[in-house]
């Protein structure tokens, strides 16, 4: 009989429910900047930190392009749709 653990599943998998996560907590922070009314349940789901890196400049002599910059927003409201994801990929999978 198998056994159910997370060891088997790839670490391609985990990033993508990560991402997901990431995405659906997103919609669900932007949800809540825009019909939440002004107070501190708003001020408390809705604040995040965002880490940024960029614009980071490549000269490849032929061609020359800059990356950047690069953000994440994450608010406690992200970090559930992370928890989400992780639960729901866990009871299927």
């Amino acid at each position: 009989m198998a056994t159910r653990n997370s060891s088997r599943h790839r670490p391609l998998f985990h990033g993508v429910i990560l991402a997901i996560g990431f995405i659906v907590g997103g919609f669900m922070t932007q949800f809540a900047r825009k019909f939440l009314p002004v107070g501190a349940v708003k001020e408390f789901l809705t604040t995040g930190v965002t880490p940024s890196v960029g614009p980071l400049p490549i000269d490849l002599v032929i061609l020359k392009f800059a990356i950047g910059p690069i953000a994440l927003d994450v608010s406690l409201l992200s970090l559930v749709g992370v928890l989400i994801a992780y639960l729901i990929a866990r009871s299927l999978f």
